[in-house]
């Protein structure tokens, strides 16, 4: 698997705590913000990656970390991986922000999400 881009997702029972927690007390810099104004998920920098602190907790298995992996080419990576015998936990689809997502698991439950970016996204025209 080719992978362009990735970060560490963490799921905090209170978001804006963390991200407070993150931005203020650990002090990393905000990469960007998306969703809406009222409960923003923020994407730090994290040295060599970055740490998005959004969503919250929700008591599912894999707990509150997952992994976010960009991806080149979502639907060969969805076929190369079911034939693998990967338990795909959620097919591939675009999602209402725009990026193309799936869902995966490691062998101990932790969630991945399999990303590509379409083409037209403003993620691929952010100069920052």
């Amino acid at each position: 698997m080719e992978i362009l881009s990735s970060r560490v997702l963490l799921r905090p029972s209170d978001a804006q705590r963390s991200q407070r927690f993150y931005r203020d007390v650990l002090g990393l810099a905000v990469y960007r913000e998306f969703g809406p104004p009222d409960h923003p998920g923020v994407v730090f920098f994290l040295g060599q990656g970055l740490l998005e602190v959004s969503g919250c907790a929700d008591g599912r298995q894999g707990g509150p970390v997952e992994l976010w992996l960009q991806v080149r080419d979502l639907r060969a990576e969805h076929e190369r991986l079911a034939g693998q015998g990967v338990a795909i936990r959620r097919e591939p689809r675009r999602e209402p922000w725009g990026l193309d997502e799936m869902w995966i698991e490691d062998p101990d439950g932790v969630r991945i999400v399999l990303v590509e970016v379409p083409a037209d996204h403003p993620l691929r025209r952010d100069t920052r």
